[in-house]
C-alpha cells in the first residue's frame, strides 16, 4: 500500500472527545500539518469544550461531527474524502458493559462492522482500531466485544480485497491518565489513609497516554493491513502500585471483582505462532492464507510456547519509574 503522509491528510478519529482522542488530536496538530482533523463523537458538550482548545473557525483544520458509530449512514457521510480513520470509540467500563450487554454489543461490535463497511464504501485507505489486553482470552463482556471487534477489523481486509482500504489494530494495557484508571481512585483514597486493592498478587501492563498515541501513530505509518500491533510494556503489581502512590497508607484487600483477571495477556500462546518480534513491539499476523507474511520479513519468530503476560513479563516498573510516568501524564493533562 502507498506510504502514509500526515501532512495534508484528512484524519478522522471516532471517540475523538475521549482521553485518547483528545491527546491524539493534540499531537497530530502539534507535529504535523493535516488538511483536516475530524472529531466524530456523540457528546455535544465535550465537543464544545474541545472546541475551546481547538477552534474550528476559518483557517482551522478542525471539524466536529456529532454522530454515533451505531449509525452506519452517518459514518458513510463522515468518511467522505478521509485518508485515515482512527477508531477509538467504545463502551469500555467493565461493570457498565456487564449490566448493559446489548448496548456494549451495539457499540463495540456493530459499530466495528459499520466502520469497516463505511471505510470500504468511501475508499478510506487506512483504518486503525484501538483494542485492549482484555480482548485476549476474555472473561468479561467488554473483553469479548473487543475480541470480536479485532476479528472484524483483521478480517475486514478480505472485504476490501482489490480496493485500497486496509485495516489493522493496536492492542495495549492499562493507560495511566485515562478516565476510569485506578490511579485517580488511589489518589482519592490516599486522603482516607486506606487504599483498597482486589488481590495483592494482581499484575497489569502500564502505558501513558502519550506513549499510546505515539505507538498508534507508528502503527499507522508501518501497517500493511491485517496486523495486531502490541507494544512492549512494563508490568507492575497492584500492591506495589498502591504503595508507590500512597506510601504509608494501609492497604486493604477486598477480593477480586466479577469479570476481573489476576493477570492480563497481550499475546497468547496460540497467537505467538503467528507473531513476530519487531524490536519495540510484537506484530500478530493473521493466520489465514490471504495474508502475505513476506511483508514483515524484518522481525523474527517467537519461541515455542511463548506468552506475553503481565505476570511473566521480563520488564517491571519500579516505584520511581511509575511516579515519573504519572508526573509526565499529569503535566501533559495540565497543559491540555
Amino acid at each position: 500500500m502507498r506510504p502514509f503522509t500526515w501532512d495534508d491528510a484528512t484524519v478522522l478519529v471516532t471517540g475523538g472527545t475521549g482521553s485518547f482522542g483528545r491527546r491524539f488530536v493534540d499531537m497530530v496538530l502539534r507535529d504535523h500539518r493535516p488538511r483536516k482533523v475530524i472529531v466524530f463523537s456523540r457528546d455535544e458538550l465535550k465537543q464544545h469544550e474541545m472546541r475551546q482548545r481547538h477552534p474550528d473557525g476559518p483557517g482551522s483544520p478542525m471539524r466536529y461531527f456529532i454522530g454515533d458509530v451505531r449509525d452506519a449512514e452517518r459514518l458513510r457521510r463522515a468518511f467522505a474524502g478521509v485518508d485515515l480513520v482512527v477508531h477509538a470509540a467504545a463502551l469500555k467500563q467493565v461493570p457498565a458493559c456487564e449490566y448493559n450487554p446489548f448496548e456494549a454489543v451495539l457499540t463495540n461490535i456493530q459499530g466495528a462492522k459499520h466502520i469497516v463497511d463505511a471505510a470500504i464504501d468511501a475508499g478510506v485507505p487506512r483504518v486503525l482500531a484501538l483494542s485492549t489486553d482484555k480482548a485476549v482470552s476474555p472473561v468479561n463482556l467488554y473483553g469479548a466485544t473487543k475480541l470480536v471487534a479485532e476479528k472484524i477489523f483483521v478480517q475486514g481486509n478480505t472485504y476490501s480485497a482489490g480496493a485500497e482500504t486496509r485495516f489493522a489494530c493496536v492492542r495495549y494495557g492499562n493507560v495511566i491518565g485515562s478516565r476510569g484508571s485506578v490511579i485517580p481512585l488511589f489518589e482519592e483514597q490516599k486522603k482516607t489513609g486506606t487504599i483498597t486493592i482486589t488481590d495483592d498478587r494482581m499484575t497489569r501492563f502500564w502505558i501513558t497516554l502519550d506513549q499510546g498515541v505515539r505507538f498508534v501513530m507508528s502503527a499507522i505509518d508501518r501497517m500493511h493491513g491485517g496486523e495486531v500491533f502490541v507494544p512492549k510494556l512494563p508490568s507492575m503489581r497492584m500492591s506495589d502500585l498502591a504503595a508507590a502512590i500512597a506510601p504509608g497508607c494501609a492497604i486493604r484487600t477486598v477480593g477480586i471483582r466479577p469479570g476481573e483477571k489476576l493477570h492480563e495477556t497481550l499475546v497468547s500462546e496460540d497467537e505467538s505462532r503467528q507473531t513476530l518480534d519487531v524490536s519495540d513491539m510484537y506484530v500478530i499476523q493473521p493466520m489465514f492464507p490471504w495474508w502475505n507474511a513476506e511483508r514483515w520479513s524484518s522481525g523474527h519468530s517467537l519461541p515455542e510456547g511463548f506468552r506475553y503476560a503481565s505476570d511473566s513479563n521480563e520488564k517491571w516498573l519500579t516505584s520511581s519509574e511509575l511516579l515519573e510516568m504519572i508526573g509526565t501524564s499529569e503535566s501533559a493533562h495540565a497543559s491540555h
